[in-house]
């Protein structure tokens, strides 16, 4: 008998290495595990028996990744200090993958950080460039045993790891079923002049070889899934699966090797087979749902670009082309890779990288998609249109997650977290009492009790509905981070609304100017200052003050929820609330006001009168009557009297709420047991938005992108708000009709196979019906309940 190697699992030939007393197939899975033995990592191998994968020859093959062009255009990320590449790993293919390729640091320390996509088998490495590159990163991916598929054509910028085996299998079982059915049916209809006792043994035998493609190949997915949920004391839902197609497969040989019949073979390889159809067909479809889900879901995202004749526009940020001359203000995402043509960049690339230091850059650099600008306007060249798929990915960044989603349990979890335990349960016990009774039954009994309790029905429910429901409120205008999302939302008991931008129409002020007339070139400093921010007060008062010539300013600073500073030579200018203009020395206004300062002596104030949007009292009356409702807004008391008519009485009022207060308050409440989704834009808002249970940012037609928010929905849709909510707790209503719905199945189905009138071929087209049915129920029940939304 040969001997295993220790890391791959592979045979060893007679000339195998022996290394720290165990045995290595080659020298390649020798250094692999020198390597994670001098980095400490040898609790790779506690994850699983011989997890790793044989590392092949490699010297001479990446050689082309010296050359600088083609470095550039796989990265997905390139500055002086740090790259970052996404590499599609074919290899990766359990947990144990996952746990080595996200501790590369600890290998190499100019790797700062590596994410794994499991279901895309691509890996996120982020590493520094001073003593590294991209040929080391690969060579040291290759060296450990997961050498990566680098497809140049496409640059790799959107490898798609399709996996076909399913219908490979699904053709094999489907071969073997009709074959082995073809073969059966003289002994089925006891033809006896061709069917003589000398041939049966004969036909049996070529029906057992037809078998066995089926049991070790098509259905071998099934098994693996069972051994490693056993190994990780889970059991999961392909376990029940597992052991009826091995009992099958078992009585079946048992039967031709004793004479005493022909075995069920028909019945394997039409089981495996509908089995697989069934699993065809959700993979169809949930890719269906997500490809739906991460290309047409456009974020409600606009940017500014600056046309020919100087003038400014706003577009929606998928409309970006090659060539287009974007205008980016303070806070604003990077939302392509550009040239920087004009202005001071000071770009914070966190959401990118996940290091806060803020980069400089000057006219001519390159600026990657994903940076925020922290300081001054400026102006950049688009270099390639807009990636939505980019975006999405920096949405769904870890670094964003709350804290309390690790612990947020699906309705899923929650309802089926019992249920391979007990149909297990009726399996053995119904064994055992066939046995006893009429053990010719009870292969047949078990089997089927197995397969007609699958729980895919069960575990479908969930995604199809949130799935549906995620594409649905995308085409609508409400953009949510994903399903668990809507779960949340099915739970909030208090909507917590900003103020200005929020339930005020940012382009619908009127605005009006208290105080000493400003100079020409005041109004100019006032412009160009405005101009950086994207606070809606600074929007709504830049669009009065059109006419004014645009200079750039020699420094700009911006204090969320205080105001602006900027200097132009010996002129500087302060704009913002009354304290911070004057420190204090100004009585506080009635009316929401933007304050001016020139050369440290006060101006006068813009005075806003508010219009708010239409629609929102009818809004909040109808919140009202299922959820505690609250404004926290950051202006003074000057609206309270206007909101006190325009809202239910129950409606708490609370202002002069900094950032800080907002995020305090949140905090507070939802240590007192409230669920609450927070409503407001993503500048001043984000750190109330990141505490809340569920945040969503307004947008309307400027890029203010938050990926610290849960949903980002267009402000045309706010008084919406109510419908999308009611569609989420009848999406969870769906959810648990459609488990209701299978546990009834169940209970009929298991009512005939535990009493022997139901065989396994017959259960196994019923299960994919069975998943087909939920399916159709899901979607068209979400179908129509978000009819009414517009």
């Amino acid at each position: 008998m040969r001997d295993s190697c220790f890391h791959c699992g592979l045979d060893c030939e007679q000339d195998s290495l022996v290394f720290d007393d165990k045995i290595f197939c080659c020298n390649g899975c020798k250094t692999v595990y020198a390597i994670f033995s001098e980095n400490n990592l040898t609790s790779y191998y506690d994850l699983e028996k011989t997890p790793g994968t044989t590392p092949t020859q490699i010297q001479g093959k990446y050689d082309f990744l010296e050359n600088e062009k083609i470095v550039k255009s796989l990265v997905e990320f390139n500055d002086d200090d740090l790259q970052i590449v996404s590499l599609y790993i074919p290899t990766i293919h359990c947990s144990s993958c996952i746990w080595v390729l996200e501790n590369l640091h600890k290998l190499n320390s100019n790797i700062k950080n590596s994410q794994v996509n499991f279901p895309k088998k691509t890996i996120r490495i982020t590493y520094k460039t001073s003593e590294y590159d991209l040929k080391k990163v690969v060579l040291l991916l290759a060296s450990i045993g997961y050498e990566p598929k680098i497809n140049l054509e496409n640059k790799n910028t959107e490898i798609e790891s399709l996996d076909r085996s399913i219908i490979y299998k699904l053709g094999i079982a489907g071969f073997a079923f009709g074959n082995i059915m073809f073969l059966s049916f003289p002994e089925y209809f006891e033809v006896g002049e061709f069917w003589l006792e000398q041939y049966k043994p004969f036909f049996r035998w070529i029906m057992f070889a037809f078998s066995l493609p089926v049991v070790f190949y098509a259905s071998s997915d099934y098994f693996i899934s069972a051994y490693k949920g056993i190994k990780s004391k889970i059991l999961n839902i392909d376990l029940p699966i597992a052991l009826g197609i091995a009992v099958l497969f078992t009585r079946s040989c048992y039967e031709i090797i004793t004479g005493v019949g022909q075995g069920f073979f028909d019945s394997l390889a039409g089981l495996v087979f509908f089995l697989l159809i069934g699993k065809f067909f959700q993979q169809k479809t949930y890719s269906f749902l997500s490809f739906e889900r991460s290309y047409k879901s456009y974020f409600p995202i606009g940017v500014t670009i600056i046309k020919s004749d100087n003038n400014e526009e706003n577009i929606p940020v998928q409309d970006v082309k090659k060539g287009d001359r974007i205008l980016i203000r303070s806070e604003e995402i990077i939302p392509v890779d550009s040239i920087l043509i004009k202005g001071d960049a000071a770009i914070d690339y966190s959401f990118v990288t996940g290091e806060s230091d803020v980069v400089k850059k000057e006219s001519g650099d390159k600026i990657f998609a994903g940076g925020k600008q922290k300081k001054n306007v400026i102006e950049i060249e688009a270099l390639k249109t807009v990636s939505q798929s980019y975006l999405t990915q920096l949405w769904s960044n870890d670094a964003f997650k709350k804290e309390g989603h690790a612990n947020f349990k699906s309705i899923t979890d929650q309802i089926s977290k019992y249920f391979t335990i007990v149909i297990l349960t009726i399996a053995f016990l119904s064994l055992f009492y066939w046995i006893w009774k009429d053990a010719s039954k009870a292969a047949y009994v078990f089997t089927a009790i197995l397969i007609i309790a699958c729980p895919c029905a069960l575990a479908l429910s969930a995604p199809f509905t949130l799935g549906n429901l995620l594409r649905i409120f995308g085409k609508k205008g409400f953009y949510l981070k994903d399903g668990h999302v809507i779960e949340k939302l099915a739970k909030i008991d208090t909507v917590i609304f900003d103020k200005t931008g929020t339930i005020t129409a940012s382009n619908q002020h009127a605005i009006t100017y208290e105080g000493d007339a400003l100079n020409d070139d005041e109004e100019i400093l006032l412009k160009s200052t405005l101009r950086g921010s994207n606070h809606p007060l600074s929007r709504q008062l830049y669009e009065l003050l059109k006419s004014n010539n645009i200079i750039p300013l020699d420094e700009f600073k911006e204090t969320t929820g205080k105001g602006l500073e900027a200097r132009i030579k010996n002129q500087n200018i302060k704009i913002g609330s009354a304290n911070f203009v004057t420190q204090g020395n100004t009585k506080s206004a009635l009316k929401t006001s933007v304050h001016i300062s020139t050369n440290n002596q006060y101006k006068g104030k813009y005075v806003f009168y508010n219009q708010y949007r239409k629609g929102i009292s009818k809004l909040f009356n109808k919140l009202s009557k299922k959820y505690s409702l609250v404004i926290l807004s950051g202006d003074n008391a000057s609206e309270k009297e206007n909101l006190c008519k325009l809202l239910p009485v129950k409606t708490k009022l609370l202002f002069n709420q900094q950032p800080q207060d907002k995020l305090i308050y949140i905090r507070h409440h939802q240590e007192e047991g409230a669920k609450i989704l927070m409503i407001g834009d993503g500048l001043n808002d984000a750190g109330a938005l990141k505490q809340s249970n569920v945040g969503v940012a307004i947008s309307e037609n400027v890029n203010i992108f938050s990926p610290a928010c849960d949903a980002i929905l267009d402000a045309k849709k706010i008084t919406e708000i109510n419908k999308y909510l009611s569609s989420c707790k009848k999406g969870i209503n769906i959810i648990k009709a459609s488990f209701i719905l299978s546990f009834i199945y169940n209970i009929i189905g298991l009512s005939f196979a535990v009493t022997g009138h139901l065989s396994p071929v017959v259960a196994a087209i019923l299960m994919p019906l069975s998943s087909i049915s939920v399916v159709v129920f899901t979607t068209l029940c979400t179908n129509y309940c978000t009819r009414k939304l517009n």
